[in-house]
């Protein structure tokens, strides 16, 4: 009952807050669906322990690929020979899961109590929050490529849901589109990657696809017949499966939706766009890894766009003014280090960045909350500074994040944050596999953690650091920091999306009421900023304890001796032996150029910020080509716009004017009427209202009649 448990308590309370939220009122939803996450966090470490500190999971058994603990829920679906159960699939893997996503969202339901507190609609948004963390727990607890699908679906409409949630807002409107859309997109190529594998491997469940798979090993890989083309099974099934996974972690491409996500409230990027949602697409790789294996070229695709994410969303991140956004490319970017690990082979090192992103990315996006808080909904950072004096326990909370997140550690021992060692692992292991591809690999990443140190550091110096650059406590005179010139001189008014978040972010929520939590209006944002309540502050200690300490502790058990590794995955997936043993031997400076890449970040952050705060201004003013094209995400919603939008726009408008228009109202639905008008109109006027009319009728009918009657019986 105990797994049950896990995934159905949160299901309950989306019901109860969701159905009856305006009966048993806001405060009792907010209680009920945070103590049923609570309870489930509580068991998923309960499954977890001894799995990574025991003998394994308890109840696990061997079915000749992984040790796994299966829970039958109920009879699904029957087709004919297919007889499809819903199946609770709690091995390793899962287990990792199911922790990643309870923990977070128990202390994220937590946190938006207080974050929450002046909506009047909270009952529907903790309702759609513990809906979410349902549909993710069906997803990580699949048995089947099609319980995977609804789970996977279900994420896909409850963020839509989320980040739609103050919907008078015509930007999270959009946003909540913009996500739905995109995401179809990735998933359209999912669907059709588990049709080919149902039809190549013969199984829609995992268990009877992996045998399958590992069959081909003797009997030789299939081959798919299209337009005269032989083309591998595996690699064209893979290759659509891992489009759907570049759709829901926000790859390369199908990136463009998470930072306008960002649209709704904080808890809800915590929630979905740090530690749970956009991990969908490496954990599904990471599950399907025996079908991976077969197909080396899938794999240096997973490589190069994994590796050209990284690199592309810390460029864009290094300017960006709002600070939920700066977190959101930060997120798009530690998924492309995931994905080069899965794509080399150390699919261990993949999932470790999993576990400990989640901690310190949830870290800072609640961190980044509470500063939203204490600054009466100001997002904009250019308009903040000195920060860390007002709100003291927040800085310390950001501090630790960063930390972690830039990977401050030192090589060869033990000493470091949460994302040392599980990002150090992903270098090593790009640099480890060589070749073309692992050195672009390498170099990238290495690259991308640069600029993640300078955009960290850059985010601290401006939010916490130097004086205060809110407007409103200097008056109307100019702006005393010149590092605000740097965005204000050249802050071009085609880049919407900073300019629009913190207006928007700035006013009330239209229609909801969120507008100041308890700040008064009375002075500047800064003059009023306080620390927040501790509601939203013990989440806070809860997650930077993981972002110190999980790294170190379960650094054995992702990336240390293949052994333990195996030991500790028991089959759930794919272990390279050569890859993590030559990891492990790469040359010294392999190991420290991440660290050398963070210091050098934290070094020009420094420099930039608080040394000489004037560089900034005149280096954009230097470069503004370079300044425009990162300011605006590299132009990709624009190159969407003009290829994919107005296109469809336009013969969206074609079709509706001329075959709807034209043709259905115009020919068919109201020409018919006209001649139905037409005919009844000569038909009314055989009803006449006379009775020697009706009389005359009825004599002609009978003439005809008999005439009709004598000619067929011959007397004619």
């Amino acid at each position: 009952m105990m797994i049950q448990a896990i995934v159905f308590l949160p299901l309950i309370g989306a019901l109860i807050a969701g159905l009856l939220g305006r009966t048993i009122g806001h405060r009792p939803a907010e209680f009920l669906t945070t103590g049923l996450l609570i309870i489930a966090a509580v068991l998923s470490w309960i499954v977890f322990i001894p799995v990574a500190f025991g003998d394994g999971l308890v109840g696990a058994v061997g079915d000749g690929h992984a040790a796994v603990l299966k829970v039958e829920v109920m009879r699904w679906i029957q087709v004919g020979d297919m007889d499809l159960r819903w199946t609770l699939r709690v091995d390793t893997l899962t287990a990792i899961m199911l922790v990643v996503v309870n923990t977070v969202s128990a202390l994220v339901h937590l946190y938006s109590i207080g974050y929450m507190h002046e909506d009047p609609h909270r009952s529907r948004f903790f309702a759609y929050l513990s809906l979410f963390t349902f549909a993710m727990l069906m997803l990580v607890t699949a048995d089947n490529f099609l319980q995977m699908f609804f789970g996977w679906e279900g994420v896909g409409l409850a963020s839509y849901l989320l980040i739609g949630f103050w919907y008078t807002r015509p930007s999270a409107t959009a946003a909540a589109m913009k996500a739905f859309i995109v995401n179809r997109v990735g998933d359209f190529g999912f669907a059709l990657g588990i049709f080919g594998a149902f039809l190549v491997l013969g199984h829609i469940d995992f268990d009877g696809a992996f045998h399958a798979a590992d069959e081909f090993a003797t009997t030789g890989l299939p081959v798919i017949r299209f337009l005269n083309w032989d083309v591998d099974a595996m690699t064209v099934i893979c290759l659509l499966l891992f489009m759907g996974a570049m759709g829901k972690s926000a790859q390369f491409l199908l990136h463009t939706w998470l930072p306008d996500a960002m649209e709704g409230p904080t808890p809800v990027s915590a929630l979905i766009h740090a530690a749970t949602m956009v991990t969908a697409g490496v954990f599904m790789v990471a599950r399907l890894s025996p079908l991976f294996e077969l197909s080396p070229f899938a794999l240096n695709v997973v490589i190069v766009i994994g590796a050209i994410t990284a690199f592309f969303a810390a460029t864009v991140g290094l300017v960006q003014n709002d600070i939920k956004r700066v977190i959101a490319y930060s997120t798009c970017s530690q998924l492309g280090y995931m994905f080069v690990a899965l794509g080399v082979g150390a699919y261990s090192a993949g999932v470790y960045h999993l576990f400990t992103h989640a901690f310190f990315k949830a870290l800072l996006f609640l961190g980044a909350g509470s500063v939203i808080h204490a600054m009466h909904h100001e997002q904009d950072m250019r308009n903040m500074g000195g920060l860390r004096k007002k709100i003291p326990i927040t800085y310390a909370m950001m501090m630790i994040g960063t930390l972690a997140l830039t990977g401050v550690g030192i090589p060869g021992t033990s000493l470091g944050f949460a994302g040392f060692f599980s990002k150090d692992s992903i270098i090593e292991s790009a640099y480890a596999f060589g070749g073309n591809i692992g050195s672009l690999a390498f170099w990238l990443l290495v690259i991308a953690a640069l600029f993640t140190s300078f955009y960290s550091w850059r985010l601290v110096h401006l939010t916490f650091h130097g004086s205060p650059r809110d407007p409103q406590h200097f008056g109307s005179g100019p702006h005393p920091d010149p590092a605000h010139a740097d965005a204000e001189t050249h802050h071009e008014p085609i880049d919407d999306s900073n300019a629009d978040d913190h207006a928007h972010a700035s006013v009330a929520h239209a229609g909801h009421g969120h507008d100041n939590h308890g700040h008064g209006h009375h002075g500047s944002a800064y003059d009023n900023a306080h620390e927040s309540p501790n509601v939203m502050l013990v989440p806070l200690y809860v997650l930077a304890v993981g972002a110190v300490l999980a790294g170190v502790v379960f650094y054995g058990m992702f990336f240390h001796e293949v052994e333990h590794i195996e030991h500790f995955f028991a089959g759930s997936i794919y272990v390279d032996h050569d890859i993590i043993e030559a990891a492990h031997h790469v040359p010294l400076w392999v190991k420290w150029s991440a660290t050398i890449s963070m210091i050098l970040g934290f070094v020009a952050a420094w420099y930039m910020y608080i040394r000489r705060p004037d560089v900034p201004g005149k280096l954009a003013a230097s470069n503004p080509g370079l300044y425009k094209f990162l300011l605006n995400k590299w132009y990709f919603d624009e190159l969407y716009n003009t290829i994919f939008v107005r296109p469809a726009l336009w013969i969206g408008r074609a079709v509706w004017h001329g075959f709807d228009d034209w043709l259905v109202d115009g020919k068919i639905a109201e020409g018919l009427g006209r001649r139905v008008q037409n005919v009844t109109s000569w038909v009314v006027k055989l009803q006449s209202g006379y009775l020697y009319h009706y009389a005359f009728a009825m004599l002609i009918g009978i003439a005809a009649l008999l005439t009709w009657a004598i000619a067929a019986g011959g007397l004619i």
